[in-house]
C-alpha cells in the first residue's frame, strides 16, 4: 500500500518540530541573551558609559589629536593592503588544495591553521627575526633598501600572517561543495577556462570571498601583539591604532584610552556595516 504524500501543512509542523530538538524556545533565548549581555553588550555599555563622562571637548582632543590621525591611517591602510592580499593568495591556496592532489598536501591544509593557535606574540617574534636585517628574508630584502621590520612593510606582513586562515576556511568550502559537472557544462559549450572562472566559477565564490575579506579585515585591524615585535612603534611612521592606546594607559591617562577605544568601535561598526552591505549586494548579484 502506498503511503500518501504529507500535506504540506504537516511537512511544516514536522520541519518546525526538527527546528525544536533543543529545549523550549524561552530557554534557549534566554540563555543566548545572557551570555551575549555578559560575554559583548555589558561590557560594551559600560566602555561607553566611561566615555560619556569625558565629555566631547575631551573626547575629540584624543582622537584628533595628529598622532592618533597618523596611527589610524596606518591601520585601516595596512589591514586593507594585508586583506585584499589575502583574498588573492588566500583564494588561490584553498583552490590548490581542494582542487589538486599532491603530496604534503594535508600538512599544508594544517600550516593554514598555525596563526589560529600560535600566540600573537610568539608570530610577532618570529615575523621580526625573520625580516630583520639578519633574518633569513631579511638579509635578502636590506641590499634592495627594503626594511623587513620597524617599518610600514613590516605591520603589512604581520597582518597577512594572522588573516590568511580567515580567507581560506571561507571560501575552501564553497569550492568542495562546487559541482565541477557545471565547469564540464560550459567547457562542452565552448567556454575557455578564464571565461568559465568567471562567468561560472567566480560569481559562486563571490559571497564567500567577500566574506573571508570582511573577516581578514576585522582581524587585521583589531591586531596588537604581533605588531610589537616587527613596528617599532614610531609615530607618525610605525605606530597603530592600537599602539596609541596602550600609550595612553602607559601614561596613566585612562580618559584618552577610553576615547580612543570607542573611536575605533565606532569605525569598526561602520566598516563592518559597510561589508555587511556589500555582502547582501554579492548575494544578490549571484542569484
Amino acid at each position: 500500500m502506498v503511503r500518501p504524500n504529507p500535506e504540506p501543512e504537516e511537512t511544516v509542523k514536522r520541519q518546525d518540530k526538527m527546528r525544536r530538538l533543543l529545549p523550549g524556545f524561552r530557554l534557549t533565548l534566554g540563555f543566548t541573551l545572557f551570555y551575549l549581555s555578559v560575554v559583548v553588550l555589558i561590557p560594551m555599555s559600560a566602555m561607553i558609559l566611561r566615555g560619556s563622562g569625558i565629555g566631547w571637548d575631551g573626547f575629540w582632543k584624543y582622537v584628533l589629536h595628529p598622532r592618533a590621525i597618523a596611527a589610524y591611517k596606518l591601520s585601516l591602510v595596512a589591514s586593507m593592503t594585508a586583506a585584499l592580499l589575502n583574498v588573492l593568495f588566500g583564494t588561490l591556496l584553498a583552490w590548490v588544495l581542494v582542487r589538486y592532489t599532491f603530496p604534503g598536501r594535508r600538512l599544508m591544509d594544517a600550516l593554514v591553521d598555525v596563526p589560529f593557535a600560535l600566540p600573537t606574540a610568539v608570530a610577532g617574534l618570529t615575523l621580526g627575526n625573520l625580516y630583520g636585517p639578519q633574518g633569513w628574508i631579511g638579509q635578502w630584502l636590506a641590499p634592495m633598501g627594503i626594511a623587513g621590520v620597524n617599518s610600514q612593510f613590516g605591520v603589512v606582513i604581520a597582518l597577512m600572517f594572522v588573516s590568511l586562515p580567515f580567507v581560506v576556511r571561507t571560501v575552501q568550502p564553497v569550492l568542495e561543495s562546487f559541482e565541477q559537472e557545471v565547469e564540464e557544462a560550459a567547457a562542452t559549450l565552448g567556454a575557455g577556462r578564464w571565461r568559465t572562472f568567471f562567468r561560472v566559477v567566480l560569481p559562486t565564490l563571490l559571497p564567500s570571498i567577500i566574506t573571508g575579506f570582511a573577516l581578514a579585515f576585522a582581524r587585521a585591524l583589531g591586531e596588537f601583539g604581533s605588531i610589537q615585535f616587527v613596528s617599532g612603534s614610531i609615530p607618525f611612521r610605525t605606530e597603530i591604532a592600537p599602539q596609541i592606546l596602550i600609550q595612553h594607559l602607559d601614561e596613566h591617562e585612562t580618559a584618552g584610552a577610553i576615547a580612543v577605544a570607542l573611536f575605533l568601535l565606532i569605525i569598526s561598526f561602520l566598516i563592518l556595516g559597510t561589508i555587511n552591505l556589500i555582502e547582501s549586494w554579492a548575494r544578490r548579484f549571484q542569484n
